[in-house]
């Protein structure tokens, strides 16, 4: 199978663990990494390995667009609002792992089949991700009134850029719980937890759902199989223990150990967003692919 040639937006911790991950792709080939720092670890280490290195920004990947066709932004949610447009008059298409929330909320084992001809793919948030397969697990089953997650994560896990955006988090992650999960109503998070050693990503689920009987088995089973079709392209995810049940509310307790391909094994939060992204990517290749050989 051809591959489709991606580019990487940001050399900062994500943009160099997507490096690793794009490397392992059978349909999607990294050409090139793009920043703004020429000695930036990201951009050292991608010239290592042979990338195209580019350390004028945006910018300098427009005069040679050709490179890519698919760009993975791992900036900021403020600069992915200036990228979106530019690479949209591009032509490309463009992955934003940033809360920017301009293109259509996706979580690959929601809704990714709805969007593969999209330009602009948002990937929420590390929290939503995490998260909302699991409302949607319970909403499919039986009608989600209310849905609040909250997401821990290491303090040593949160750069400049989660940090700079943690009221995009919980503003977009709670748009994904209701527009993705199928909560009527939800609520988000996060908590930045310092404690030494570092803990891995933890997330903690709670829904409350419609009526007064509550199908336990199947909503369990639900939950289940939704752990697996997540840990398919995220290995470290994982249910801590089987729902909790009481009354019409539901607890689900899951944490998220990362793939340790650059970034430690506790940043799950970082990792569970470069594995979604490349996810989507290749489906978004597959289907580019699937269109030119027809």
């Amino acid at each position: 199978m051809a591959k489709v040639k991606v580019a990487i937006l940001g050399s900062g911790n994500i943009g160099t663990d997507l490096m690793y991950k794009l490397g392992r792709s059978e349909v999607l080939e990294l050409t090139t990494v793009i920043g703004i720092d020429p000695d930036s670890e990201g951009l050292k280490r991608a010239k290592e390995l042979g990338y195209v290195t580019i350390d004028t920004g945006i910018e300098g990947f427009l005069e040679r667009a050709e490179l890519a066709d698919i760009v993975f932004d791992a900036t900021s949610a403020k600069a992915h609002i200036r990228h979106a447009k530019l690479l949209k008059e591009a032509g490309k298409q463009v992955l934003d792992l940033t809360p920017a929330a301009v293109g259509p909320f996706v979580v690959p084992t929601v809704n990714l089949d709805e969007h593969l001809d999209a330009d602009n793919i948002n990937l929420i948030t590390c929290g939503g991700q995490a998260t909302i397969p699991m409302v949607h697990a319970i909403n499919r089953v039986q009608s989600v009134e209310y849905a609040e997650i909250v997401a821990t994560i290491s303090s040593k896990s949160a750069g400049p850029g989660t940090r700079a955006n943690i009221d995009e988090f919980t503003q977009t992650t709670s748009r994904g719980i209701e527009l993705i999960g199928g909560a009527k109503k939800g609520k988000a998070i996060i908590i930045l937890n310092p404690a030494e050693p570092p803990i891995i990503m933890r997330d903690t689920i709670h829904a409350m759902v419609e009526g007064a009987y509550i199908n336990q088995q199947e909503i369990t089973a639900s939950i289940k199989e939704m752990e697996q079709e997540v840990k398919s392209y995220v290995p470290g995810y994982r249910l801590r223990q089987e729902p909790i049940f009481d009354g019409n509310q539901i607890t689900i307790l899951i944490e998220v150990e990362g793939a340790g391909d650059y970034l430690p094994k506790y940043s799950g939060n970082l990792d569970i967003m470069t594995a979604a992204s490349v996810k989507v990517a290749e489906e978004w290749a597959k289907n580019r692919i699937t269109k030119l050989t027809v």
